[in-house]
C-alpha cells in the first residue's frame, strides 16, 4: 500500500502545482473550459480546473512593432511606387485577439496594403511625397477601425520609404540639383545687391561727412575772420583812444606849465611843418604864420652861426 499511495500523492503534487499560474505583468491568459471561452486571467497567481481547462492563449500587452515589406502602388498620375510602412499596435483585448482573426498579422499586413492603395490612388506622385503627414494619419484611423474588432489598437503608422522608378528618381535629382543652384544664384544675387547698397550707403556718409566737415571749417573760417575783424577794429579804437588821450594829457600838461608865445609858436610851426608832409597839393599860410616863420628862421640862423664859427676853429 506503502509503494502504491506515495507515487499517487506525487501525481497529485505534480497535478496541484500545474494548475498554479503565474501572469506576468503586460500579459494577459486566455482560458478556456472544455474547448469553450471560459475567463482572461490578468496579472498574478490563478488556479485552473485540472483536466478541463487549459490556457489557449497568452496575450502580450504591450505596444508592438511590424515592418512589412514594400507594397507596390499607383498614383492618380499612374506613376508605380513601392512603399514600405511600419505600424506600430496594440493588443486591447485579449479575447477578441484570441478568437476575433486568424493570423493577426497577418491580417493587419494585408489591410495596410489595401488601404495604402486606395489613399495613394486618390494622390498624385508630387503630393504622395509631399503628403507623408496626410498618409499616416488617413491610414492609421483606417487601420485602427478595421483592427477595432479584432482586440487591437493601431498607435500610429509611418510610411518608412517612398520608392518611385529609376527614371522618376532621376528627374528627381536633376529638379533638386537645379532648385539648389537656383537658390544658389539667387542669394548670390542677393549678396551682391545687398555689397552695392552697402557701398552706396558707405559713399553717401562718407560725402555727407565730407560735406558736415567743410561746412564746419566754413563756419570756422568765419568765426576766426570775424574775430580777427572785431580784434582789429577793437586795436585801431584803442590806439585811438591812446592818441586822444595822449593829446589831452599833453594840452594839460600845456596848461599846466602856462607856456609863453614863443613855445607855442614854435608848436605851431611843427604843426605846420606836418600839414606840410601831407599829400596836399596847395598849403595855404596865414599871414601871422609867414611873421613866425621869419623869427623861426633868425633863431635857427643865430643858432647856426656859433656852430660854424666852432667848426672853423677846428678846422685851423
Amino acid at each position: 500500500m506503502e509503494y502504491f499511495f506515495i507515487p499517487l500523492v506525487i501525481i497529485a503534487l505534480v497535478i496541484l502545482v500545474s494548475c498554479i499560474n503565474i501572469v506576468p505583468q503586460a500579459k494577459e491568459y486566455v482560458v478556456e473550459r472544455l474547448g469553450s471561452y471560459r475567463t482572461t486571467w490578468k496579472a498574478g497567481v490563478h488556479f485552473k480546473a485540472p483536466f478541463i481547462d487549459r490556457v489557449a492563449s497568452k496575450i502580450t500587452l504591450k505596444e508592438q512593432v511590424v515592418d512589412f515589406d514594400p507594397q507596390p502602388v499607383i498614383t492618380k498620375d499612374n506613376v508605380t511606387m513601392r512603399i514600405d510602412t511600419v505600424v506600430f499596435f496594440q493588443i486591447t483585448d485579449a479575447k477578441l485577439y484570441t478568437y476575433g482573426v486568424e493570423r493577426p498579422i497577418m491580417a493587419i499586413e494585408n489591410l495596410t496594403a489595401t488601404t495604402l492603395r486606395n489613399i495613394i490612388g486618390d494622390l498624385e506622385l508630387d503630393e504622395t511625397l509631399t503628403s507623408r503627414e496626410t498618409i499616416n494619419t488617413k491610414m492609421r484611423s483606417a487601420l485602427d477601425l478595421a483592427t477595432d474588432p479584432w482586440g487591437i489598437k493601431v498607435n500610429r503608422v509611418e510610411l518608412k520609404n517612398i520608392m518611385p522608378p529609376a527614371a522618376i528618381q532621376d528627374a528627381m535629382e536633376k529638379q533638386m540639383k537645379a532648385e539648389r543652384e537656383r537658390r544658389e544664384a539667387i542669394l548670390i544675387a542677393e549678396g551682391e545687391k545687398k555689397s552695392t547698397v552697402l557701398v552706396a550707403e558707405g559713399k553717401k556718409e562718407s560725402a555727407i561727412l565730407d560735406a558736415e566737415a567743410e561746412k564746419q571749417a566754413a563756419i570756422l573760417r568765419a568765426e576766426a575772420a570775424k574775430e580777427a575783424a572785431i580784434k582789429e577794429a577793437e586795436g585801431k579804437a584803442q590806439a585811438i583812444r591812446t592818441i586822444q588821450k595822449a593829446t589831452a594829457e599833453g594840452i594839460q600838461y600845456l596848461n599846466e606849465a602856462s607856456p609863453t608865445e614863443q613855445v607855442l609858436t614854435i608848436k605851431s610851426l611843427e604843426a605846420f611843418a606836418k600839414a606840410a608832409d601831407g599829400n596836399a597839393t596847395k598849403i595855404i599860410i596865414p599871414s601871422e604864420i609867414q611873421g613866425i616863420a621869419g623869427l623861426a628862421a633868425g633863431i635857427v640862423e643865430s643858432v647856426k652861426e656859433p656852430e660854424k664859427k666852432t667848426k672853423a676853429k677846428k678846422a685851423e
